[in-house]
């Protein structure tokens, strides 16, 4: 492909990537790809070495090349995770149980490329040639590949029962990703991501709406709605960062990035352990989410449950350990035994697909 110059040149591999991925426009209707700008959550920064200066407007205000390439870093990640998202879900859009469900998904799909055209719009505005380098590499990975920037983002979406605990616990990572970086010190992040936040709720609507009609249904086994449970949850796990991140650090030192509660904590960050505490608040908020799904399930069933921190990791303290669902060290014959028991297998998916050509698997809304 040839260099991007302009957001418009952009813009036309932004068309040019839709077609690559086999995802029709048409199916968009009048849904209009601009950018959006929120609120600050105060004009100064919030937080850090910078702490009550004014947010800087441009990358010609941000004081050195090092917060500068850490604010270019976090954007890209940030967009890479909304065109992966696209990749992973379109296959879906043939096989929805309801008609609800089917514009549910293209609303979802839609609201996910415009954030990753929001977060290019940052890179080719602001950051040069570096930045347009960003925007046009963001299109030329795919999930399908395996060669999107996060692990989460590569994993296949193959049924609408992944598709709903991806929403429901993937995109609930999102939420926090969102409002950490809704108090960046960088004015035009700060403000893109308290839009795109609005948006996100109702993914995370989709996904918890989507298990608790699934669960009502009784149709789908509990065992099989738990491996799911364990492939998503364990992977979001992950997308909050190693432990006692030095990339964590600065990004709050610096003022790019701050705390889940930034705008309520009234104690100083523990700045060695920024990754750990945003995954204990998020954790928490998965447990309810699931506790309130286990008031539907019959008395006769398994309770659905998060897996443990250290199942199945794939960065941190505990990535490559032997740890089960249940927190328990495995021996190395033990552990791969059980990934075949605790993960969605092939048979999983072949009896998930007699179920569902069933239709009655999931309620209607009403």
């Amino acid at each position: 492909m040839a260099r991007i110059a302009t957001f418009d040149d952009w813009v036309d591999y932004f068309r040019q990537w839709q077609k690559d991925i086999g995802y029709d426009p048409q199916l968009l209707g009048d849904y209009k790809f601009e950018t959006k700008l929120g609120d600050n959550h105060s004009p100064g920064i919030e937080f850090g070495d910078f702490m009550g200066q004014r947010k800087w407007e441009t990358a010609g205000q941000i004081p050195n090349q090092s917060i500068r390439d850490a604010l270019l870093n976090l954007i890209v990640y940030q967009g890479d995770t909304e065109f992966a998202s696209v990749e992973q879900q379109r296959n879906l859009l043939d096989t929805a149980p309801t008609d609800y469900d089917r514009q549910a998904l293209i609303r979802v799909n839609s609201e996910e490329m415009r954030h990753g055209w929001q977060m290019c719009y940052l890179l080719v505005a602001y950051f040069g040639d570096s930045g347009k380098l960003e925007a046009q590499k963001m299109l030329e990975r795919r999930a399908s590949q395996g060669n999107r920037l996060l692990g989460s983002f590569n994993a296949p979406v193959n049924n609408w029962l992944d598709f709903f605990t991806y929403t429901q616990f993937v995109d609930r990572d999102g939420k926090y990703q969102l409002t950490m970086l809704s108090h960046s010190s960088f004015a035009p992040l700060a403000q893109s991501v308290t839009a795109m936040l609005k948006e996100e709720f109702f993914h995370m609507f989709t996904g918890n709406t989507g298990l608790t009609r699934i669960v009502r249904a009784g149709k789908i086994p509990v065992p099989i709605v738990q491996k799911y449970f364990n492939k998503w949850l364990s992977t979001a796990y992950d997308l909050f960062g190693t432990d006692h991140s030095s990339s964590a650090n600065w990004a709050y030192v610096w003022g790019l990035k701050g705390r889940y509660d930034e705008h309520e904590a009234i104690t100083p960050a523990d700045k060695g352990r920024l990754n750990d505490l945003a995954r204990t608040h998020y954790m928490a908020e998965c447990q309810k989410l699931i506790d309130a799904l286990n008031q539907f399930l019959p008395p006769d069933q398994p309770r659905l449950y998060a897996p443990d921190l250290k199942f199945n990791r794939s960065i941190g303290n505990f990535v490559g350990q032997t740890y089960s669902v249940k927190g328990d060290l495995l021996s190395a014959e033990a552990y791969q035994k059980h990934l075949a028991e605790a993960l969605p297998t092939e048979a999983d998916e072949r009896v998930l697909s007699e179920i569902m050509k069933q239709r009655d698997w999931v309620l209607q809304m009403n």
